[in-house]
């Protein structure tokens, strides 16, 4: 008997404060050096607070307006049990011929349904030793509906499949889109150590094997000290270092799942543009600060998307190569004038718009950031194939596989902060069915959590966040609130960006002002449009066999 885990991020299926809770609780949980970890997560006292602490009412604003802009919960969790239904059903379509049972499972890095956190009792605790079990289900006055309070308290997959026989486990990855990233390393470290238990002192744990990093490239590049490190204790004073030659990741590299997402970007292609006026921007997360000293997931999704590129460009020969580009979100900056900050003197800018999720550090390089197309922010690429003339940009996050508010709802405002709401392909006709209520995914402002309240002196007033100013003299952007020698918060008015008719991307507000109905200046003349995801395609399920066959087949 075979063992499969289908390893996903996971997340809320709604905003809840239940599932904001939950998912938080978990994201704490696999690092035992955090503060957090080591003082709150277990702490009764702190429960009722505990969405206030970093960026949580930041990321609850942009949640709750995320989910109701779709009109309810995220389809991420249905089209992924339809992934693993046709994952199941390829295996079964094998299994005679190789000899072999399967029997596949879930492993969810954030786990709506705690049973499918890689150890779900790490999360119930206590982990410190003054804590209590988590089992706060909201204030005793108004608990939340339908509430275990012993939900943590349940089996995780590695009992579910020892239980049905497993004598090896196989796990392949869909976290970010196929490629190796701690957060996985997170949740295959955790299925070991529940392994080692399982076996007993002495005894020989069930072994697993991660087939998206089959020659264990992350687990022997760990750092070796401290002992126990893990990225809140900054860089590792000893680390191991391995060279990625030798030890690539075999899912990035697939023709096949190129193919999924090339057609997916064709399928946003306009009609009445040609593939050669058209461009691609294929956008990425990076690392969490750190985690470069043995995460390859950079140098793998630059794998990944350049597949992807080999493969629209065989599908679609008129598409120009230098048209289709790489791209990365915004990073922290650092203020120098900052002291003592957890954060080490980094903090969110403006110019990076205000966002955190762009420290592409290449793999045991500190620092070094991707060149060349495949190393743009997303602004700059847009901002590259505009001045390039194209006339229709498909924008695509294969760092995905599946249907989120991220791709719905959260980059379109990213894109359209920078090339219009006006300019994207279904602005026209709308789309009510992905955005019921009002048939489109744009805030007015992006990002939707900062405050609006701004002051200058003795005087407060309502923040403009109008390009090119408001008409009562108020200044675009917001200054900043937060003073310069504290972290800016995540909420300071001067991230806030109007989602203006045309863009930011072209426009100079010396040069007079922005028109609601037409480009003026330099503005993006074409449209744009985001590619659709793999989702249930059955084929994607059949990839996953693949390997998960071939794995098999070199281990018989």
């Amino acid at each position: 008997m075979i063992g499969v885990l289908f390893v996903i991020h996971g997340g809320s299926e709604d905003w809840t404060d239940r599932g904001a809770f939950d998912t938080a609780a978990q994201l704490f949980s696999y690092d035992h050096n955090s503060a957090v970890y080591q003082r709150f997560l277990w702490d009764p006292r702190i429960w009722p607070r505990f969405m206030d602490f970093g960026n949580g009412p930041k990321e609850g604003l942009k949640y709750r307006f995320e989910y109701e802009r779709i009109g309810g919960p995220s389809p991420f969790y249905g089209i992924t049990y339809a992934q693993m239904r046709s994952l199941e059903e390829a295996l079964e379509s094998r299994s005679q011929e190789l000899g072999v049972r399967f029997v596949v499972d879930l492993a969810s890095w954030m786990a709506a349904d705690p049973k499918n956190h890689p150890w779900p009792r790490l999360v119930y605790g206590p982990g410190s030793e003054q804590g209590q079990p988590l089992t706060w289900c909201g204030p005793p006055e108004t608990p939340w509906q339908d509430c275990d309070p012993e939900r943590h308290n349940v089996d995780g997959p590695i009992p579910r499949l020892l239980e049905q026989g497993a004598t090896e486990i196989l796990a392949i990855d869909m976290t970010v889109g196929g490629a190796r990233f701690s957060k996985t390393h997170d949740v295959i470290r955790t299925l070991r150590r529940r392994l080692a238990v399982e076996a007993g002192e002495g005894g020989e744990p069930v072994p697993l094997r991660w087939l998206n990093d089959p020659g264990d490239l992350m687990r022997d590049s760990y750092p070796k000290e401290p002992a126990g490190w893990t990225r809140s204790l900054g860089p590792p004073a000893a680390d191991r270092s391995v060279p990625l030659a030798g030890r690539p990741n075999p899912v990035v590299s697939s023709p096949r799942l190129a193919m999924l997402h090339a057609e997916g970007i064709a399928e946003r292609f306009n009609p009445e543009v040609s593939e050669a006026d058209t461009g691609i921007v294929l956008l990425g997360h990076a690392l969490r600060r750190y985690d470069e000293y043995f995460d390859p997931k950079i140098n793998d999704t630059i794998t990944l998307h350049q597949t992807i590129a080999l493969e629209l460009l065989r599908m679609y020969p008129e598409l120009k190569e230098r048209r289709i580009v790489g791209a990365w979100a915004g990073d922290m900056v650092l203020n120098e004038a900052l002291t003592d900050t957890p954060a080490g003197g980094y903090e969110r800018s403006r110019p990076m718009r205000g966002e955190n999720l762009g420290y592409a550090a290449l793999y045991e390089q500190p620092g070094v950031h991707p060149q060349g197309k495949w190393g743009y922010r997303y602004w700059e690429a847009l901002d590259f194939l505009r001045a390039d003339g194209v006339k229709h940009i498909v924008v695509a996050f294969p760092q995905i596989v599946t249907e989120s508010v991220l791709n719905m709802v959260e980059v379109p405002n990213q894109i359209g902060k920078e090339v219009g709401y006006r300019s994207w392909l279904y602005y026209e006709q709308g789309d009510f069915t992905r955005y019921p209520q009002v048939g489109h995914p744009f805030a007015d402002y992006w990002g939707i959590w900062v405050d609006t309240q701004c002051s200058a002196g003795d005087r407060k007033f309502e923040c403009c966040l109008e390009l090119g100013g408001c008409s009562d003299g108020r200044a675009y952007p917001p200054a900043r609130q937060t003073p310069p020698d504290r972290r800016r918060n995540d909420l300071d008015p001067s991230l806030g960006y109007d989602v203006p008719a045309y863009g930011h991307i072209g426009y100079d507000p010396a040069l007079g002002s922005p028109s609601d109905n037409r480009p003026v200046q330099q503005q993006y003349r074409g449209t744009w449009a985001m590619w659709r995801p793999p989702n249930d395609d059955p084929r994607l399920g059949e990839l996953m066999a693949r390997f998960i066959v071939e794995a098999v087949q070199a281990g018989h």
